[in-house]
């Protein structure tokens, strides 16, 4: 089998290969296994794995790719995040309230990916039903940092931002309800997409946070990073939030010119506790977009504080009254201890779920309760609309916005898993484009310590050709998403 360097390859340098016909679909599969067999006991970014399914597609895509029918992801191994069903294999959400359990259907991504020959390799490590910042709360074990082993990887799609980071897929997706593909794939050096709410199909998707949840890529770099937006954005009728117009060829927008586009840099995102390492290389990322011919100059959206106030009260009750359908009677994990009804329930509620989990649907019952509910749960939802509306003011005067995606780089396992509070500000930059609904990316733009700092564009509705425009030019003018770790 010829020898593929699986570390730095690209979705779109794959595709090279297997048109060329240096490699077939089997053998990049093959090398993918190998390189995960070789590094997942030290990373652990796989809940599932799934070789004999990703050796049965590669067989069929090189059908396909014989008889010159080949789509832009034909044969080439991508891993799914764990929360998103596929037919036929296990989808846990990492908790032990799903362990085990196998949906009878695809999600609409799978389905899409599937359609185009894509290969699944496995599962995808997570915080547990996607509830957290640095994979900690997997039931089943933590995901490392590929650049280093002791650090964490983000969350909650921590493990397909390890695994496309450590070269065990060419892509993954990853879904993001408050920063959970952004923030990983900014401690781990790749690029994390997240799209305008609605453009990818929630359908199939385990349900967190129904009003703020959003799947999107999780790529090496910004071009396949819109080859894969290409494939899964679109209408889905069995969606009810899913955006029905037509869409643009994302690659299209890559032109790497930035000259004249106004940029925004909002003053309420550099905030005091921010790494200075982080802080320098933001700042001179914001240079470079200068010297690229960019418009740039400082903004305010002044409501940006209250934005975690805000996805800690809406998040928590949206997961309350998603995650009661967990009651150990259809399926899922049940009890085995013996009582009555509400005895079983509870049991089966407190054994299945974790601590994190347990915090939020507390806290989401509470903003819900009699009494309570204008206080809290109501006010949260006034104050997200004055954050939409700044976001829609700003948004007439600048094309895209710059931020940090994250305030650190990766911290220690274990360092914040004892102070909730400490973890929940990992997101603090990345929270207010889920409740605004708005399209933003994460990419690498410097390093601090050995470790990964990532850089967050914002960019209006349905504008993702201007945010993956700009994160384009900025990619193509730095060599920083060319870094990977040495493991």
């Amino acid at each position: 089998m010829p020898h593929v360097d699986l570390k730095g390859l690209t979705a779109r340098g794959a595709r090279e290969l297997l048109d060329n016909g240096d490699v077939s679909s089997v053998e990049l599969t093959q090398a993918y296994l190998e390189r995960i067999e070789e590094i997942e006991p030290s990373v652990k970014s796989f809940v599932t794995l799934t070789p004999e399914l990703a050796l049965e597609q590669a067989r069929l895509a090189d059908e396909r790719i014989a008889s010159g029918t080949a789509s832009p992801l034909t044969g080439i191994p991508m891993q799914l995040k764990d929360n998103m069903a596929t037919k036929g294999v296990a989808t846990t959400c990492s908790s032990r309230m799903l362990e085990g359990f196998v949906p009878p259907y695809d999600a609409a991504v799978t389905t899409k990916l599937y359609s185009q020959d894509a290969v699944l390799v496995g599962k995808g490590n997570l915080d547990e039903f996607a509830m957290g910042s640095s994979t900690e709360n997997s039931a089943f074990f933590p995901t490392r940092n590929p650049w280093n082993l002791d650090r964490v990887p983000g969350g909650s799609s921590g493990g397909p931002a390890a695994a496309v980071a450590a070269g065990q897929c060419a892509y993954s997706l990853g879904s993001d309800t408050g920063g959970s593909i952004r923030q990983p794939a900014a401690l781990c050096g790749v690029v994390g997409l997240k799209p305008t709410y609605g453009l990818v199909s929630r359908y199939g998707l385990v349900a967190f946070a129904s009003s703020l949840d959003q799947i999107g890529p999780i790529t090496k770099d910004v071009g396949d990073a819109a080859i894969v937006l290409n494939a899964i954005a679109g209408h889905d009728p069995r969606d009810s939030t899913s955006i029905d117009r037509d869409l643009p060829d994302y690659t299209s927008a890559l032109t790497g010119d930035i000259r004249g586009l106004r940029v925004g840099v909002p003053k309420e995102y550099f905030v005091e506790g921010m790494e200075p390492g982080v802080e320098d290389a933001i700042r001179k990322a914001i240079g470079t977009l200068a010297d690229l011919g960019a418009v740039v100059s400082e903004t305010s959206l002044p409501s940006t504080p209250y934005a975690m106030a805000v996805y800690y009260i809406v998040a928590p009750s949206e997961a309350s009254a998603n995650l009661a359908r967990y009651d150990g009677v259809k399926y899922g994990y049940s009890t085995d201890t013996p009582g009555g009804m509400w005895d079983s329930l509870e049991d089966t509620r407190r054994e299945g779920f974790g601590p994190e989990v347990k915090r939020r649907i507390m806290i989401g019952t509470y903003a819900l309760s009699a009494g309570y509910y204008d206080a809290w749960y109501k006010k949260a939802l006034q104050v997200r609309t004055l954050i939409r509306h700044e976001f829609d003011q700003v948004f007439q005067e600048f094309d895209v916005l710059v931020s940090p995606t994250s305030p650190s780089v990766a911290f220690p396992l274990g360092d914040k898993t004892a102070d909730p509070y400490m973890m929940y500000l990992n997101d603090v930059f990345t929270q207010p484009a889920n409740i605004a609904g708005i399209p933003a990316i994460s990419i690498p733009a410097g390093m601090s310590d050995g470790l990964p700092i990532g850089l967050q564009f914002m960019a209006s509705h349905l504008q993702e050709a201007n945010l993956l425009r700009t994160a384009h030019a900025y990619e193509q003018a730095t060599d920083w998403h060319t870094l990977q770790p040495d493991l």
